[in-house]
């Protein structure tokens, strides 16, 4: 019987690598990206690694070390990795329409059907591909099951000589190769495996990849319940785990960010929770989906001395809607009930909840919808598509809503934020 074929495609340190797409003068150079508010480092390059510099550090303890060493830093630019994200699925997928999208720089692809190529071969060209039509390098392992393919995408990364592709599946006529490779697996590194499982597996003298595999069924299920035993069998390269191909259907949409510094005046407060509001209702009309309800909440840091407090309001609305004016109007009414005076606050949110596909829409037989009614709704819609459409043309922002403000003192820090190079038509780098 032949081996299945699962293929995890792996972008490289994916947010530096998007940075450097635009930057190529910094290839071969040491970067790194921050997390939201300039606070932590969340990724680096190989360079940066090289260095000692730590994933998670606190970015103002590490900011004379980063000069010393000329490392060059990034705010977080989550329009830009998201676009470069988008390009390079649809890229993958039309190498194989079997796929699932793992995040926002991994997928995994079915390469069954394609039994007649030689997948190394194929994989080089895909991850070619990428590269050309993106500026993006990837890593790609193959393995009998999506866990081994996890491996074999960290193998792919440690081995130079691999030229960026992987593939176990040659080597399983090998016993002896694969227990090898197993063995220097930790089991805290295995795909599925949490930290408090992992520290069980320690406890009972189950430190590597290849001890796990090695486990008796019944003492895994007990151990671990039957997902530990899952990913057992998958290391012994039956495929448990199958693709998820359709993504689960999403429940809400969230949108926050911690202030820059903490806010004190309720104009500012209202300004943040309008802006998040609006940029959840785009996503919520870009997904093609209607929202029954809108929450807003408002909280201080826990961090900070001093009184705290935090609160949280709902509207339900009489019907779904992708609407931003009525979202907005009741996300300012709700922060105004909520916002007490006195205190530093340190984040806004707004909910977007009890989604709904616009397209399975009916109307209730008992509704009766006057003319009046439906001209305004098909209006409305009208008005979303025109200030949708001249946000995606020109750039988020051309068209926006007075009560977002304009200065923006609350603000996310990002003072080493990167041009929207693939999204904002005023940001093309201009060539000479």
């Amino acid at each position: 019987m032949s081996l299945a074929a699962y293929a995890l495609v792996d972008c490289n340190n994916f947010y530096c690598s998007c940075e450097r797409v635009f930057r190529p003068d910094l290839r071969d150079k040491p970067i790194v990206v921050l997390s939201n508010n300039d606070g932590c480092i969340i990724s680096r390059s190989n360079e940066a690694k090289a260095l000692g510099v730590q994933m998670g550090a606190p970015y103002f303890k590490q900011k004379p070390f980063l000069k010393r060493n000329n490392v060059t830093v990034f705010s977080s630019n989550y329009p830009l990795y998201g676009d470069l994200s988008d390009r390079v699925m649809k890229i993958l997928r039309t190498f194989c329409p079997d796929m699932e999208v793992y995040s926002i720089d991994e997928a995994f692809l079915r390469l069954d059907g394609f039994s007649t190529y030689n997948l190394t071969e194929y994989a080089q060209h895909i991850r070619n591909t990428v590269y050309q039509w993106t500026g993006i390098p990837v890593s790609i392992g193959i393995a009998p099951t999506k866990t081994l393919a996890k491996i074999a995408s960290h193998i792919c990364k440690k081995t130079p000589k691999s030229s960026g592709v992987y593939n176990m599946n040659d080597k399983w006529a090998q016993p002896a190769q694969i227990d090898a490779l197993l063995e220097n697996v930790p089991v805290s590194e295995i795909w599925g495996i949490g930290r408090k499982s992992a520290a069980k597996l320690y406890r009972y003298g189950v430190t590597t990849a290849r001890q796990l595999r090695d486990r008796d069924n019944a003492w895994l299920q007990k151990m671990l319940t039957v997902t530990g035993l899952y990913t057992a069998l998958e290391l012994r390269g039956v495929s448990s785990i199958a693709l998820d191909e359709a993504p689960a259907a999403r429940r809400s949409i969230r949108s926050s960010r911690s202030f820059g510094k903490p806010v004190t005046e309720k104009t500012h407060a209202q300004e943040a929770a309008v802006a998040y509001t609006v940029r959840a209702a785009e996503k919520l009309r870009r997904e093609g989906l209607l929202a029954t309800t809108i929450s807003v909440f408002i909280k201080t840091s826990v961090h900070r001395p001093g009184d705290q407090h935090a609160e949280y309001c709902t509207h339900t609305f009489d019907k779904p809607t992708d609407f931003t004016p009525l979202f907005v109007h009741h996300a300012s009414e709700m922060l105004q009930k909520i916002f007490r005076a006195g205190h530093q606050y340190q984040k806004v949110g707004v909910l977007l909840s009890g989604l709904e596909l616009k397209r399975n829409q009916q109307g209730s037989l008992l509704e009766v919808v006057s003319t009046e009614s439906q001209r305004q709704t098909e209006s409305e819609a009208r008005l979303m598509h025109v200030t949708d459409a001249i946000n995606k043309k020109f750039g988020r922002g051309t068209v926006q809503y007075a009560g977002e403000g304009l200065g923006q003192p609350w603000k996310m820090k990002q003072e080493n934020l990167s041009p929207k190079y693939t999204t904002d038509w005023s940001k093309l780098p201009e060539i000479y």
